[in-house]
Parts: C-alpha cells; structure tokens; sequence
C-alpha cells in the first residue's frame, strides 16, 4: 500500500464515529480492527450500546456532503433501504414562534430521513467493503495498552465472555467508543489533568414512538417539527418519516418539563404544544412500537486542545469529544468532518519516518476550529433562564439578530435557502453576516 504510515490502526466502537474513523484509517494502514462491545446484527436493528437509537436521527446535508467522498454508495443504499428524501424548505412543515408553519418552499437542501440504525447499518455495509477492514464484536475494550512511561499508546486490551483479556496491537488507535471513557481514564492513571470541560446543563428528556403512516396522512409535508416556545416552555416534538413507511415521533422537553413514558400522558404532552398538527396526524395512525425515553444531561465539550501533552499514537473521536443537544442534528455531521480533517493529516504524513509523532496536537486545533459552528448552535438552549451554562456577552444581541434573519428569511426564498444551508453546515454562520444582509436586518431591528 503506497500510502501506508502503519502496520495496524484499531477503531474502538463501531458505532458512526467509529465506522468514518475506520474508512479513513483504510487508505493508510495495512489493517483497520473495529472493536465493538456489542454484537453486530447483519441488519439494521438497535443495539444496547446506542440507547439513543430509538429517537430521531438527523442526517444533515452537509453531512452526506462530507460522507459522500467516503462513501459513494451511501445515498444509493440508504434510498434503496427506504430513506425518504426531504427537502427541508418545501417538505418540513417547521412550527415556530410567529410562524406556524414557516412559509414551505423549493429549496434544493437535501436531507435524508431514516432511522440510525438503518443509517448505521449502510455505513457498516460500505465500510465492510473494504478488504483491510476486520470487525470483531462481542470484544469490549477494557483500558488502552501503553509504553512503560505511558507517553504512546501501543494497543488495546480487551475481553469477550469466557475468553479472558488479551492485548491487540496498534500503530494508532482512534476511541469512538461514545464517552471517552477509556481516554479519560488512561489520563487519570498517568497523573495527568482530565481536559477541561464546557459544559451546558439541559436536563433533556426523550420520548419517541413508532407509527405506521396512514392511507389519509396530511399531503401538505413529509415531516413536521414543532418547536418550543422560548423562554418559558422547552416542551417540542417532530413527526419524521422513516423507512417502511413509518413516522417516527420524539417529544423532547428540558428540567421539569421532560415527556412522559406512556401514551395517555404523551397525548396531553403534544395537546400541550403551540400547534396541534402532529397531535392529530398520530391520533389516527396505528402505533407499531413500544415507548422509549432517552435523558441527556448536558452537552459537552472537552478542549484536548489545553492539554499540556497527549498520548502518542491515540485520538478520540465523535461524543468522546464533543456531545450536543440531539434536537440540532448535528452528531453525524461533526463525527464525519473530524473524520476528514484525520484524513487530511494522515494525508500530509505519507512518507515521513515517524508519521504518528505530534499527531494529536494539530488533530485537536482543528477539531476544535470545526466545533465552532456546531456550538455556537447548542449555546441556542441557553434562552431558557433556568440553563445552566456561560453565556456569551453578545448572547442577547446574537438571538435578536437571528430573529430578525428568520423574519426576513419568510419573505425572500434566496435568504430562506441560505439560512438552511448554515443550519445544515453546509456553509457557515458567517454567510447570513454579508453587508447586504446585515444592513437589512439592523434595519428590521430598528422599526
């Protein structure tokens, strides 16, 4: 292999993260291992390491655009797996403050909706295409094997029932294996300072729902999201199509208004909402699930980039190092930038005598450059009083601003599409922030 930099690179999780780490990793080491926890079903179906499965995945368009390059087949597959395709201006009915819904037009901003295992499922199908890629579930990872003084990581140690713990070699090794709890912990036993965290406590809460789609479903939209009434009331929902044709139902709410784990009391819950849309679209639709909740304390995101020093030859990836809110859909989309900005230094390091010295420094500046965008949208759930977090001094000014975008946006179809396209990652925040577009908005302010 031309471009090889190592013998072996271990993937720890096979989770998303896991999966666009393992086929980057592909093109430059003659072996990738994926190490899972669980065992790995041959067809889309939950697994007990991804609790959050049962609720709705969003997979954005710059998502797809950053998965497309590594793998051509994805939209294919998820299309002929039963993927519905949205396009978020025309087929989203998108229930808000002041509008209800937003004025629904063509846009070209494509989203793909489908389950995450569904998702997860096409991803391993085209990563297992690839010949140096193993996978072995059942094996949980039980800490990461190092040099005598802990400065390099030189593998893995882990464990499947009955069969002991045995050490598996690794030139590098990536932990997508969610909380990062295997990094932090090697960093506790060398004495070294956990990375700093930043930390927004929104005591979410999930409730989703499977239901078949009606022969009489609305025509007006493929999907809806309704969303909460800021300051005073978190409580939101969405109603997404899923293959076999499905809707998905998430009711989310933050602190003391989380949704409920039966049906009756899920009922009043989207009585309670601003609209009653997705209410009487499920009123007459067949459940074919059971209810799951889901809870997630805050989102979170560790700053590697502080450390003073790192272990060689190891770098997390995905929740390890950043977790948002759900409800923004940005998870798949981040894990595959990360992904391309390893690819693009493993890239650079083709042909060098150590290729896995100082990897970690510029992997986390650049991770870190990347969440900016992302974050800057989870610090959104800090308009409710009771968040606990660090709000920006421009935050009140920030909300205004965006505000007045949303009002411009309903009347002009140009600017509609271009606040997708930053929501989707497509382009980024500082696109709605053009002389043009900022001298209309002040003036939308002013009145």
């Amino acid at each position: 292999m031309s471009n090889s930099i190592g013998k072996q690179a271990v993937v720890i999780g096979a989770g998303i993260a896991g999966l666009v780490a393992a086929r980057v990793l592909a093109d430059y080491f003659d072996r990738v291992l994926v190490l899972e926890r669980d065992m790995l079903p041959g067809v889309p179906d939950h697994r007990p390491g991804t609790p959050q499965s049962r609720h709705t995945h969003t997979l954005l368009s710059g998502g797809m655009q950053a998965l497309r390059g590594l793998f051509p087949e994805l939209e294919r597959q998820l299309i002929e797996s039963g993927s519905i395709i949205l396009d978020v201006g025309l087929d989203l009915r998108s229930e808000r403050p002041d509008y209800n819904p937003f004025p629904q037009r063509k846009t070209d901003v494509v989203s793909y909706s489908a389950s995450r295992p569904l998702i997860e499922h096409c991803l391993q199908k085209s990563t297992r295409q690839q010949s140096n890629i193993a996978f072995n579930g059942g094996q949980r990872v039980v800490s990461l094997a190092t040099i005598a003084d802990g400065k390099a990581v030189t593998g893995v140690r882990s464990e499947a029932a009955g069969q002991g713990i045995h050490t598996v070699a690794a030139d590098l090794v990536v932990d997508a294996s969610g909380r990062g709890a295997l990094t932090l912990d090697l960093l506790k036993s060398l004495g070294d300072a956990a990375p700093v965290e930043t930390a927004i406590g929104i005591d979410m809460g999930y409730t989703s729902i499977r239901f078949a789609v009606p022969d009489d479903a609305p025509a007006g939209w493929k999907a809806v999201s309704t969303g909460a009434n800021p300051p005073h009331s978190s409580r939101a929902a969405w109603l997404w199509p899923i293959e076999g044709r499905q809707w998905l139902l998430t009711l989310l709410g933050m602190r003391g208004q989380k949704p409920p784990g039966d049906w009756g009391a899920a009922q009043d819950f989207l009585r309670s909402l601003r609209t009653r849309t997705i209410h009487d679209a499920v009123s007459r639709a067949e459940r074919v699930d059971g209810i799951h909740r889901f809870a997630l304390p805050s989102s979170v995101m560790r700053h590697f980039e502080r450390l003073q020093a790192f272990p060689r030859r190891l770098l997390p990836i995905g929740d390890a190092i950043c977790r948002f809110n759900p409800f923004f859909g940005q998870g798949i989309t981040v894990a595959a930038l990360e992904a391309l900005h390893l690819q693009r230094l493993l890239r650079e390091r083709v042909g060098e005598s150590d290729p896995m010295a100082d990897l970690a420094a510029p992997y986390f500046a650049g991770v870190q450059d990347l969440l900016t965008e992302p974050w800057s949208t989870a610090l959104l759930d800090l308009v409710y009083p009771d968040i606990v977090g660090d709000r920006p001094a421009n935050f009140g000014a920030t909300l205004k601003y965006g505000a007045s975008v949303r009002r411009l946006a309903a009347n002009d179809s140009q600017l509609h599409k271009l606040l997708l396209e930053v929501q989707h990652m497509l382009k980024p925040s500082s696109a709605l922030r053009s002389p043009e577009i900022e001298q209309r908005v002040l003036a939308l302010m002013d009145e």
